[in-house]
């Protein structure tokens, strides 16, 4: 629970930031009762609908949609390219609980819509699963191109942008829910961070802002506030990014897929400390010994 502590959070109470909730609660404290107001993440459906036909229904944090459909368009193979998707629309729409529910309204090429059909995939997401509705082992066990050699990585640099990472989880902050992904360059200073309930969708809008933006996916490295799965990884890979650093540990395929993609990953990322599992030449002094 995120109660205010000082000033600057009362004033985030008064006028919470999107992405966040003021709700009524009951305080139980030192033995007493009292009744405040507190900010919640909020988590929403949101529908990405491709070439006027419904695909999935994920639940997010309505804030950076363009770059959540861009990344995840990308980082799940329905495009190959940002300019594949030839317009992107999105709307919104009351629920009978009140809340907004909104739709990605997408077009892209005939040929990948074509391959998106035959996929057959039509579910209700969620934001802790990634394969969810996948129909086939191969559809859902995709394999990336090896990424590129891309950045050298001092341990400080990466000190650095997890220090810097800490200061730039403003919805966390206040709500003390929500994911973050990360973008540092190799000198450790941190250029773009979104966050997300869903640690799967924090990725992708961080991916998407980076295709947005024109930057050099090979020329930096990817941190997430998370545990480091099989999907984090796949889609790490499929954007070309060459390292993934993660504040959490990695899962055992997750490793399979990083070493065979050619990709750094680390967990444990703290302060001064972390875990190599995977490709440790890109990280000064880690592969000694």
């Amino acid at each position: 629970m995120t109660l205010p502590q000082n000033n600057a959070v009362a004033c985030a109470i008064a006028t919470p930031q999107p992405g966040a909730a003021r709700v009524k609660v009951r305080l139980y404290r030192g033995g007493e009762t009292t009744l405040a107001d507190d900010l919640v993440a909020e988590e929403i459906p949101v529908a990405l609908i491709y070439n006027h036909e419904p695909y999935v229904v994920m639940m997010s944090t309505p804030r950076d949609l363009e770059d959540f459909a861009l990344g995840f368009s990308l980082s799940e193979g329905i495009i190959v390219a940002a300019d594949e998707i030839l317009e992107l629309q999105i709307t919104s729409a009351a629920s009978a609980s009140g809340s907004d529910n909104f739709s990605i309204h997408l077009r892209i090429p005939q040929q990948r819509f074509e391959n998106l059909q035959q996929r057959k995939r039509n579910l209700a997401g969620r934001s802790g699963c990634g394969l969810c509705g996948a129909e086939t082992l191969a559809e859902a066990v995709r394999v990336p191109a090896r990424v590129p050699a891309g950045v050298r990585i001092s341990q400080a640099a990466l000190a650095a942008a997890l220090q810097a990472l800490r200061g730039r989880q403003n919805l966390n902050a206040i709500t003390g829910a929500t994911h973050a992904a990360a973008w540092a360059d190799a000198s450790g200073e941190l250029l773009d961070v979104r966050e997300d309930v869903g640690r799967h969708n924090a990725l992708d809008k961080l991916l998407g802002a980076l295709v947005k933006q024109r930057r050099d996916p090979g020329r930096g490295l990817a941190i997430v506030t998370s545990r480091a799965s099989y999907e984090m990884v796949l889609k790490t890979a499929m954007l070309g990014i060459p390292v993934l650093v993660a504040i959490s540990a990695p899962t055992a395929y997750a490793i399979q897929l990083a070493e065979d993609a050619g990709l750094t990953l680390i967990g444990f990322a703290r302060g001064n400390d972390c875990v190599v599992y995977t490709c440790a030449g890109r990280i000064e002094g880690a592969a000694a010994g």
